[in-house]
């Protein structure tokens, strides 16, 4: 059934756009391989981790960050190495997302849907089309999102379609959870054709009647700006048109592709949780009156906990190590079989960097103390990012997938949430 969604209907009250950002004057880096793809992570989340707090704080959308970080080549580690990119392991990529993430889990988030959309290109797109949009990333053009929906049944349901014009098309529709669309260049767009297939519609960020509101007020991942967009016939030329829904057509790792990047995004904010905890401890809490200790780092109960966490993390981040490879052999040889490994073991880590980011945070306050809570600490932010972050999609259905394909031999299912 064709749903007709007028998009003026639909605005928020006293909403405004927000004008999209310029595009980088001079062209982005080209990252070597693996190893200065860390390198660069490493520096940039020095950078980053310095002002985290303030934009936190203040929510500040954080497009000096967005411009270093892109520019940097770190947003088209993904390009294939025939269309000129690095094309680095997506276990590197996994740790370049989890360094950045500890640093400023917003500005990591940012680039998961871009990350995603250059994978889902290679799967879908024609060798023209691959040259073309690859060609924009490897410049330091940004991909946003305009995926999400507010108000149909389920995630995986769309409202918002396009119409074929020719040379172009016309797309109408709203969307919400828009991460990373304020700040983007290139916004694409999830709408469905008359046959109710799924496509990218890649447009303009400032192209006429798109419109990106700045109203996310999520208590958690402040930095993201991921509001609403509002699509009123916009115009998109069929060179930027992607079949998304051949990705899933058949077995590839698109979805864990976009899976893993987000458990990294929960590893990284657990990592900086328990650093913090650590350093809390160890220079501003106090033994508990009855423990007999002088300091609280000598409190067992506190070093039980500390080591608790310790290993935890260390699982969690084998467990994203080891998705990473077997992602790397789901891309290089993508059949049935080595897709849904790819999958399960995605799932598998994101379970666990899912139930650490939450611990950790928690327990942060608990070992702390209430000193710990007081606004200029603002630690706050750490379990407030990895409660929003983690509700991406249940991690009960992680368990699900892998318990029945342990029973079953069922395969998890193809979408972009498995």
């Amino acid at each position: 059934m064709n749903i007709a969604v007028d998009a003026r209907t639909l605005e928020p009250q006293g909403a405004r756009g927000v004008p999209g950002p310029q595009r980088p004057p001079t062209q982005a880096h080209v990252i070597g391989g693996d190893s200065e793809a860390l390198d660069i992570a490493r520096r940039l989340a020095a950078e980053f981790r310095a002002g985290a707090s303030e934009r936190d704080r203040n929510a500040v959308r954080p497009l000096a960050e967005l411009d270093a970080f892109s520019q940097s080549g770190l947003w088209s580690i993904n390009v294939p190495r025939a269309f000129g990119g690095p094309e680095v392991s997506y276990r590197t990529l996994a740790q370049v997302i989890a360094i950045i993430a500890a640093a400023d889990p917003a500005i990591a988030q940012i680039a998961q849907n871009h990350l995603g959309i250059i994978a889902a290109i290679r799967t879908v797109s024609d060798d023209a089309q691959k040259r073309l949009l690859f060609g924009e990333v490897l410049r330091g053009t940004r991909f946003g999102n305009a995926f999400s929906e507010r108000g149909t049944k389920r995630a995986a349901d769309f409202a918002t379609r396009f119409t074929d014009a020719g040379d172009h098309v016309v797309v109408r529709g709203q969307k919400f959870y828009a991460t990373g669309a304020l700040l983007a260049h290139l916004v694409p767009i999830v709408a469905l054709d008359d046959e109710g297939r799924a496509w990218y519609a890649i447009a303009e960020r400032d192209a006429p009647g798109l419109t990106v509101i700045d109203d996310w007020s999520s208590f958690g991942q402040r930095g993201t700006a991921s509001g609403t967009v509002l699509i009123d016939d916009v115009r998109v030329p069929k060179t930027h048109l992607v079949p998304a829904w051949k990705g899933y057509e058949a077995p590839t790792a698109d979805g864990a592709v976009f899976q893993i990047i987000q458990a990294a995004v929960d590893a990284g904010i657990a990592r900086e949780a328990l650093d913090d905890t650590i350093r809390f401890v160890r220079e501003k809490a106090r033994p508990w009156i009855d423990s007999g200790q002088e300091r609280a780092t000598d409190d067992p109960y506190t070093i039980q906990a500390i080591g608790d966490l310790t290993i935890r993390q260390h699982a969690a981040e084998a467990l994203l190590d080891r998705a990473g490879l077997v992602l790397d052999e789901a891309v290089a040889r993508p059949d049935a079989e080595g897709v849904a490994a790819a999958q399960l073991a995605v799932a598998e880590a994101k379970v666990l960097t899912t139930e650490v980011a939450l611990a950790a945070t928690n327990k942060l306050f608990e070992l702390s103390g209430t000193r710990s809570t007081l606004a200029a600490e603002n630690l706050d932010r750490h379990w407030r990012n990895a409660r929003t972050h983690t509700l991406h999609d249940p991690v009960r259905w992680k368990y699900a997938i892998v318990g029945n394909h342990a029973l079953n031999g069922v395969n998890p299912p193809l979408h972009a949430w498995s």
